[in-house]
């Protein structure tokens, strides 16, 4: 490594939040500059590194992907394996890629989000119209170790380190929303505001992850399926407690579920159906879940 290559290595590891020295880690490579730039620095940080590229096998390129993201990998002498997705083009492609990669990769590995990903992540969730939890972001923890860099910054280390990553066609098709966000929202904002606006979004995604998890405190001991206590909780609390409760694979459901199940708590409604968990009833003043799956009864604290 030049002197060039690793002083700029180091400037950029001491903005990342890896986990200590010798730990071993996963990080998802699909080979493209972010993630060929956090191997580079997962190992730059003396970390235990293992490389999983997920080949999508959606496009023509797919294999000449996996081969580039296992030689970058052997160049930064990270172990590789790939797992293949077989996935097919069409609606929520996204989300669905996005599900397979947890699922092939684990929900533990670490990925190369920058703050360009910050921003674009909160701006996707205001549109969608999100609460506080959607609008704070991504987590800054260890699985997500690049959040203090920025896009440009990743793209350099590959030169300076002598990297060839790969260029995915699909991160300018404007069939998905993220991809007209940072090309066409993003670059307004700027305009507009006369400035770059990522630093400002990345800002407010952390002032709200800080009350965001305030209030997840304050709503932990609140027992979502006692009808008396959730009614008579504050309504901040009652949504989080519920959320918490009804939440699939990590998943909770959308707010308009969320606001049935407090009718139902309040004696407004008998019973509500959430989308992919199942009816959710009140006898007692106990509210249970009568799952989607084998329609059994399922009761309790959560």
């Amino acid at each position: 490594m030049t002197a060039t290559a690793t002083s700029y290595t180091g400037e950029l590891l001491a903005r990342c939040n890896f986990p200590p020295p010798r730990t071993a880690v996963t990080c998802a490579l699909s080979g493209g500059p972010d993630s060929s730039a956090m191997v580079a620095l997962a190992v730059a940080a003396d970390l235990d590194v293992k490389a999983v590229h997920v080949h999508h096998g959606h496009r023509s390129s797919s294999d000449l992907d996996a081969a580039a993201a296992e030689r970058i990998a052997t160049q930064l002498g990270a172990t590789f394996r790939c797992e293949h997705a077989h996935l097919s083009d069409g609606p929520n492609f996204e989300a669905r890629a996005r599900d397979a990669r947890r699922r092939l990769i684990g929900a533990d590995a670490l990925t190369g989000h920058t703050a360009d990903d910050q921003a674009e992540t909160v701006l996707l969730a205001l549109l969608r119209g999100s609460g506080a939890t959607g609008l704070a972001g991504m987590q800054r923890d260890h699985r997500h170790p690049l959040l203090e860099l920025r896009r440009t910054e990743t793209r350099a280390l590959c030169d300076v380190l002598g990297l060839d990553p790969i260029h995915d066609p699909s991160n300018v098709d404007p069939r998905f929303r993220r991809n007209r966000v940072r090309r066409e929202l993003l670059p307004l904002a700027d305009s507009i505001a006369d400035r770059d606006t990522i630093p400002l979004i990345s800002r407010t995604a952390d002032l709200l992850r800080a009350d965001d998890e305030f209030l997840d405190t304050l709503s932990a001991d609140l027992d979502p399926t006692d009808a008396r206590e959730l009614a008579a909780a504050p309504v901040p609390l009652a949504r989080r407690a519920v959320r918490r409760w009804l939440a699939v694979d990590g998943y909770p459901p959308d707010a308009a579920a969320i606001e049935r199940v407090l009718d139902v708590a309040a004696g407004t409604r008998a019973a509500c159906e959430v989308a992919g968990v199942g009816r959710i009833r009140r006898s007692r003043q106990r509210l249970s879940v009568e799952r989607d799956s084998d329609h059994d009864q399922v009761s309790g604290t959560s």
